[in-house]
């Protein structure tokens, strides 16, 4: 892992070989779970930037590497940072 790459966002889990970052949301239903998933590919095109996930019903695991690089990088942090900012506000949207 490069010394570039930044602190690992919250809830996100570094994989043993420290090749990529991986965490898995849940939402109320599969409407809000594709929603997030939208919103988060928005953002990863506009950083050219594309996450490894899968969605079941509810539920959204995402993977982020460089693969480029064969590992973490920046790009990685940040879309995971970017990524718990949709969360987060969707949960508070959720709630009014």
């Amino acid at each position: 892992m490069s010394n570039e790459v930044g602190a690992i966002a919250k809830g996100w889990h570094l994989s043993a070989d420290n090749k990529e970052i991986a965490r898995d949301f849940e939402f109320v239903d599969f409407r809000s779970a594709f929603a997030f998933m939208a919103r988060v590919a928005e953002q990863a095109e506009d950083m050219d930037h594309h996450p490894d996930w899968s969605n079941s019903y509810n539920k959204v695991q995402i993977r982020l590497s460089t693969h480029s690089k064969d590992g973490l990088t920046q790009l990685d942090t940040e879309l995971s940072n970017r990524i718990n900012r949709i969360y987060s506000d969707m949960r508070a949207e959720q709630s009014r």
